[in-house]
C-alpha cells in the first residue's frame, strides 16, 4: 500500500507519495535502542532534545504544513514556535526528581521508561501533537515510534529528518500508514497514546487493555462557550468567531456549539465571523483556509455548510440554529451552532448534555459566579473569558466521557503516563 497525501487547496499537488512503513520492525529497532537511550543520564537526553528543537526551529515546516494540511500560515508558525518551545520544555524535565523518600527506615520511589512509546497522531497539528507526545516520552528514558495521519505523512517525516543524528539510531521513527499499520503498533509497543476519532480510540483503547499495557486516547470534542447576560459581548463574539472557524474549525477544541443565556447573540458573532478572512492559508491575512479533504467538505455540507467553488476544499463558514444533527456530533470544519435559553442551569445542562466532555468556555464578569459553574461543567478543561481553542503544554490536557480515556497529557501528568512507578524498600 502507497501512502499520498495532497495539498487541500490545490489538490492536483502531491505532497508526498509512499510506500506504508513496517511498524513492527520500528517498534523492534526502537526497543534496542531504547535499552541504551534509558541508562543514559538527564544531561544526555536533554542535549538531545535541545538539539532536535534548533533543528526544527530553523527548518521549512511552516511552509510544509501550510502545504500539507493548510493550515493559515500565521498558525503554521505558531505551531513550529510550539514544538520548539515543547521540545526545550521536556530537555528540562529530564532534570526532574523520580521518585519520593518514606519515614521508617529507607524507603523510597523511583520511576522508570515504560519502553516504546506507540504515537498515533492526526493532521490537524502535523508537528505540535506528535512533538507533544514523544518529547516527554525521550526525555524519561523510552523510544518513540509515531504512526502519523496519512494527509500528515510529510510533516512527520521532515520531523524525523530533522531529529536524524541528535538521537540514536532507531529510538524515534516514523511509520507511514493507515488502520493496518496503526493496529500493528498497538499491538507490539508498551505504552500507546492517540489522538483521533472516538471510534478509532475506543478500538485503541480496548486493544491496549487486552495487552495491559497503558493506553491514553483524546477523542474529540463538541465543546461549548456559553455567554452570560453579564458577559463582555464584543470579546465573547471574537474569541468565539475564531475558536470556532479559525483554522476552518479543525480542531477538537473548537467551539462547536454557542450557548447564550437571554438575549440572542447571533449578529454579533456573525458580525465577528464575516471579519475571519476565507483564502489561500499561505496569505498571512488568511484566518480561514479548506478543510483537509473533499470527504471532510462534504460532512460540513451535509450538516448545512455551504461549499465555496473555488480550486481546494473550501467551505463557506456557517452558524445554524439549535435542533440539528450538530447538537450532539462532531462535525469538523467551519460549522456550529447557537443556541438561546433562559437561565444559566439551562446553558450548563445544555453544554454538559453530549457524550463528550472536552472543553467548556464561560463569558462572564462574575469571578464568583464563574468559580461555582466550574465545578458544574462536565469537561476535562474549563476556561473563563478565554476561547475554547488552544492548549498550554505546561498544563494537564485531556477529556472526560466520550472525549478522553486514560492518563492526561503534556506538562507534569506526561512523566505519570510515560514511565513506571518502583518501589523500593532496604533493611537497617
Amino acid at each position: 500500500m502507497r501512502i499520498v497525501s495532497s495539498s487541500p487547496q490545490a489538490p492536483d499537488d502531491v505532497v508526498i507519495d509512499v510506500p506504508a512503513g513496517d511498524a513492527v520492525g520500528a517498534v523492534e529497532r526502537a526497543r534496542v535502542a531504547q535499552r541504551e537511550w534509558a541508562t543514559t543520564g538527564p544531561a544526555t537526553r536533554a542535549a538531545a532534545l535541545d538539539a532536535v528543537a534548533d533543528a526544527v526551529a530553523g527548518s521549512d515546516l511552516a511552509d510544509l504544513i501550510v502545504r500539507e494540511v493548510g493550515k493559515p500560515v500565521t498558525e503554521a508558525r505558531g505551531e513550529v514556535a510550539r514544538a520548539v518551545a515543547i521540545l526545550r520544555y521536556y530537555a528540562q524535565q529530564a532534570y526532574d526528581p523520580i521518585g519520593d523518600t518514606y519515614p521508617g527506615g529507607l524507603s523510597f520511589t523511583v520511576r522508570r521508561p515504560r519502553g516504546v512509546a506507540g504515537l498515533i497522531t492526526p493532521w490537524n497539528f502535523p508537528l505540535a501533537i506528535p512533538v507533544w507526545k514523544a518529547a516527554p516520552a525521550l526525555a524519561f528514558g523510552n523510544a518513540a515510534v509515531v504512526k502519523p495521519s496519512p494527509d500528515a505523512t510529510a510533516c512527520a517525516l521532515r520531523l524525523a529528518e530533522l531529529a536524524d543524528g541528535h538521537l540514536p539510531d532507531g529510538l524515534f521513527a516514523v511509520v507511514p500508514g493507515g488502520p493496518e499499520e496503526g493496529t500493528a503498533l498497538v499491538d507490539t509497543a508498551d505504552v500507546v497514546s492517540f489522538t483521533g476519532s472516538g471510534a478509532v480510540g475506543k478500538l485503541v483503547a480496548v486493544a491496549a487493555a487486552e495487552r495491559g499495557i497503558p493506553a491514553q486516547c483524546e477523542m474529540g470534542g463538541l465543546s461549548a462557550s456559553i455567554i452570560l447576560p453579564d458577559a463582555d459581548l464584543d470579546r465573547a463574539a471574537a474569541d468565539i468567531a475564531y475558536a470556532a472557524m479559525g483554522y476552518a474549525g479543525q480542531k477538537c477544541t473548537a467551539t462547536k456549539r454557542v450557548i447564550v443565556v437571554g438575549a440572542d447573540a447571533t449578529d454579533a458573532i456573525w458580525e465577528s465571523v464575516k471579519a475571519l478572512r476565507v483564502g489561500d492559508p499561505a496569505d498571512p491575512t488568511t484566518a480561514i483556509g479548506p478543510v483537509i479533504t473533499a470527504a471532510a467538505r462534504r460532512r460540513v455540507v451535509d450538516a448545512g455548510g455551504t461549499a465555496i467553488e473555488r480550486d481546494g476544499w473550501y467551505v463557506q463558514p456557517t452558524l445554524v440554529g439549535p435542533g440539528t444533527r450538530l447538537d450532539g456530533e462532531e462535525v469538523f470544519g467551519p460549522i456550529c451552532t447557537v443556541t438561546t435559553v433562559a437561565d444559566v442551569d439551562a446553558a450548563i445542562d445544555l453544554a454538559n448534555a453530549t457524550d463528550y466532555g472536552l472543553v467548556t468556555a464561560l463569558y462572564t464578569g462574575d469571578l464568583a459566579a464563574a468559580l461555582s459553574y466550574v465545578e458544574r461543567c462536565a469537561s476535562g478543561q474549563v476556561k473563563v473569558n478565554m476561547p475554547t481553542a488552544g492548549v498550554d503544554f505546561h498544563l494537564p490536557f485531556g477529556g472526560e466521557r466520550g472525549s478522553g480515556y486514560g492518563g492526561k497529557e503534556q506538562g507534569k501528568a506526561a512523566a505519570a503516563f510515560y514511565t513506571l512507578s518502583r518501589t523500593v524498600q532496604l533493611s537497617r
